[in-house]
């Protein structure tokens, strides 16, 4: 039997994440069958993360040193999710190493389990040469907030 059929996927509820951020989804987020195409959700993971990191003054995308660089993504899907419809994306932070971290990713509709839940491995790395760097003691600090 394969892994994947040893570890099925389950939905999460709201409280198994540390911060929201509200996403109305768009007319073009539907794709022919009629709801949220699975790309979509990708660009809601980028949406959440970036914007509470941006928010909290830890990444500015034109000025920082430092920067994340996406190695590893994933997402399961549970129910579906349509325009015209406003999304809370939970995130939090599950591992959180030197110069990497892996944000998981709750997407909700209106209930209180996840319609999706997904995760992404960042890793920390100077803007310029693109070799991997410590995560700096700012950014850190705010990660562990959401641990």
């Amino acid at each position: 039997m394969s892994e994947l059929a040893n570890s099925k996927p389950a939905p999460e509820h709201r409280s198994a994440y540390r911060v929201f951020r509200s996403i109305a989804t768009r007319w073009m987020d539907n794709d022919a069958y009629g709801h949220v195409n699975n790309v979509v959700y990708y660009s809601w993971f980028d949406t959440a993360v970036n914007a509470y990191l941006i928010e909290q003054g830890v990444l500015d995308i034109h000025a920082s040193q430092t920067i994340g660089l996406v190695v590893e993504t994933g997402c399961n899907y549970f129910a579906p999710l349509a325009f015209p419809q406003t999304v809370d994306v939970g995130i939090r932070v599950a591992t959180l190493g030197s110069s990497s971290v892996r944000y998981e990713v709750g997407i909700f509709g209106a209930g209180e389990l996840t319609a999706a839940k997904g995760h992404f491995v960042h890793i920390y790395v100077n803007a310029v040469t693109r070799r991997p760097v410590p995560l700096p003691a700012q950014l850190k600090s705010v990660l562990e907030t959401l641990r």
